[in-house]
């Protein structure tokens, strides 16, 4: 048997899908992230790039969402708190590439 798991963004803000009752499918999660801090990192060249960066950390405590643009090799991370650089940078180096640094901080 397979499994599917679908991810639905919602630009409501109100928590709900039409904003009136409080309740439906536009719910926001209980995982929503709180902090969202972006990535400059280095060697990254192809999907399998991509899923291990994505992979490593996404095993960083707080991390909700994490979006890699190869085309510029920038790394988007969504946490239910602010993330330490080191343990940004641990991560990273786990899947073997570098962290130039954090984008607009």
């Amino acid at each position: 048997m397979s499994e599917t798991t679908v991810t639905v963004e919602s630009s409501s803000t109100g928590g709900s899908c039409c904003g009136s009752c409080g309740t439906g499918a536009g719910k926001a999660p209980a995982t929503a992230a709180a902090e969202r801090a972006v990535f400059q990192v280095k060697g990254m060249t192809c999907g399998h790039c991509v899923s291990s960066v994505t992979a490593e950390l996404e095993k960083v405590a707080g991390v909700t969402e994490v979006a890699v643009d190869l085309a510029t090799g920038q790394v988007t991370v969504d946490s239910t708190a602010p993330l330490a650089d080191t343990d940004v940078a641990a991560a990273i180096d786990e899947a073997g590439y570098a962290l130039i640094g954090r984008i607009g901080a």
